[in-house]
């Protein structure tokens, strides 16, 4: 019983050194915070479909039909007009809101 606690002791120290941090520090936080700039406003009147992807969660087809909408109803007159387009649910809007922005 004994060589196999060793054992597990010993795995488990194993496995502490291959951590990409030292042993006493915190592990390093993925919150996507700073990888992403810092979330800089999007003109949403402007943008083109590249630059509609660098909001979150808007891929390549959501800002097509942004930039469609755009197209076909004119330039948007409040941000919150962007609910509109197809694709544009609550969540996307929420995580976006103080980025987006008309000029």
């Amino acid at each position: 019983m004994d060589r196999v606690r060793f054992s597990i002791v010993a795995l488990l120290v194993a496995l502490g050194s291959l951590a990409p941090w030292s042993a006493g520090a915190a592990p390093p936080s993925h919150t996507g915070a700073a990888t992403t700039p810092a979330a800089a406003p999007v003109n949403i009147n402007t943008a083109d479909v590249k630059e509609l992807m660098k909001l979150e969660g808007v891929g390549r087809r959501v800002a097509e039909k942004i930039v469609e909408y755009r197209d076909t109803h004119g330039p948007f007159k409040k941000p919150e007009e962007l609910r509109k387009v197809e694709g544009v649910g609550n969540g996307l809007w929420e995580r976006n809101r103080t980025r987006i922005v008309i000029k």
